[in-house]
């Protein structure tokens, strides 16, 4: 396939990147400073330049503190723009592939995993934005993917974040430092490198339409972290707390993990959130140890 991806260089879009280039595709990389998903012209002279089969689309405001701050920005950059690039797409006959998030569910008590079907439910802005851009991108071009995730960690780090979980937790248990985590809040904390895989194959089946793609099972970000120390090995200070103790102009959802029903009747799976992690601080270790000067 021919593939133009936006937003190489993040945590998702490293790992998009390595899969489908991995796999024999050509990739035509392209970093949020060089791709403003907010100006149409630029989306529609790039499509018309590279001609792809498949536009892979990681840019997002995900901020979700900023995004409270900044609605209209928000809505730009999660609605308005997907909705610049679904008609692009459309008209050049190139399959979309969108990321969205398990927080456009939240608003309602659930303890089951959450179906596309289910009624979405979001609790903050980032919430809402990303769910209008789900509605414009359905609502331009019948080509699309929109793929629903949660919990993503990698080795490329969130860039706008300072950081993933997985690593702020440890920085903060070798540091010394008492690590106190939510229990409140379950969700399913997903390997940037299982979900590439799991996003290339889903678009050889040709099955447009909405899914939700994250690792199986489920756990608090307690149990997450509890995980990540014993699987690093690492001893720590660690306890158990909730979401009111942390104060937050954010509301986030209690319960927010993702059924994969869906995915696994087009024939296809993703491995566990208990399986990823070791995998993941694996590959951490080779790209330390690689980084490492010889002496």
């Amino acid at each position: 396939m021919k593939v133009l991806l936006i937003g190489a260089n993040g945590q998702l879009g490293s790992d998009l990147k390595k899969v489908f280039a991995g796999a024999g595709d050509e990739v035509v990389a392209l970093t949020h400073a060089q791709m403003d998903v907010c100006n149409a012209e630029r989306i529609a002279a790039v499509v018309a330049e590279v001609q792809p089969q498949v536009v892979l689309n990681t840019a997002a405001f995900h901020k979700v503190e900023e995004c409270e701050k900044k609605p209209e920005l928000a809505f730009q950059v999660n609605g308005s723009a997907a909705m610049n690039l679904a008609q692009v797409c459309q008209r050049a006959s190139a399959t979309l592939v969108h990321f969205s998030t398990d927080y456009v569910f939240g608003g309602y008590t659930r303890n089951t995993p959450l179906e596309e079907t289910d009624r979405p439910a979001p609790l903050n802005a980032y919430g809402v934005s990303k769910l209008a851009g789900e509605y414009l991108i359905a609502s331009n071009t019948d080509r699309y993917f929109v793929l629903r995730v949660c919990g993503l960690y990698g080795i490329a780090g969130s860039s706008g974040k300072g950081g993933n979980f997985v690593e702020n937790m440890l920085k903060k248990a070798l540091a010394g430092e008492a690590v106190r985590v939510v229990e409140d809040q379950v969700l399913t904390p997903t390997y940037t490198v299982d979900l590439a895989k799991a996003v290339r194959q889903l678009i050889q089946t040709g099955e447009f339409g909405l899914y939700h793609l994250s690792s199986e099972g489920q756990c608090s970000w307690y149990e997450f972290t509890r995980h990540i120390f014993e699987c690093a090995g690492v001893r720590a200070s660690l306890t158990g707390c909730k979401t009111g103790d942390f104060p937050s102009a954010v509301k986030r959802p209690a319960y927010s993990v993702l059924s994969k029903a869906k995915l696994r009747r087009a024939g296809l799976s993703i491995p566990s959130w208990q399986d990823a992690l070791p995998r993941y601080l694996e590959e951490r270790a080779q790209r330390e140890s690689t980084a490492a000067p010889s002496a």
